[in-house]
C-alpha cells in the first residue's frame, strides 16, 4: 500500500502541523516505507500463534485493596501554598 501526498497532508492536519514543500515530500517517502514494512507483517503465517496482550509473562504487581485510615486534614495541606485551612486555594481558571 503506497502512501500518497494527501495522506501525509490528512495527517499533519490531524496533527496540526504545518510542513513545507519539502517536509511534505520526505514525510510521504519516511511513512511510505513504515507503512510497507508493516504491510509485510500480513505476508507472515500467524494461524498457529496464541494471541497476547504483552510480549512478555506479566503478573500483578499491585498491593491488595484494603481499607485503611485516610490521611488527616491538616496533614494533606501542610505543603499546599494556599489553603483556607480546609480546602487548597487556587487561582482560578475558568473566571471569576
Amino acid at each position: 500500500m503506497a502512501l500518497s501526498r494527501d495522506d501525509v497532508l490528512k495527517v499533519s492536519l490531524l496533527g496540526r502541523l504545518s510542513l513545507t514543500e519539502a517536509e511534505q515530500q520526505r514525510m510521504t517517502e519516511q511513512l511510505g516505507g513504515i507503512v510497507d514494512y508493516v504491510a509485510q507483517l500480513s505476508e507472515l503465517d500467524t494461524k498457529d500463534v496464541e494471541p497476547m496482550a504483552h510480549a512478555i509473562e506479566m503478573t500483578n504487581v499491585f498491593r491488595d485493596d484494603a481499607v485503611r485510615e485516610s490521611l488527616p486534614r491538616q496533614d494533606a495541606l501542610a505543603n499546599a501554598p494556599h489553603t483556607d485551612g480546609e480546602f487548597y486555594l487556587v487561582p482560578a481558571v475558568l473566571g471569576e
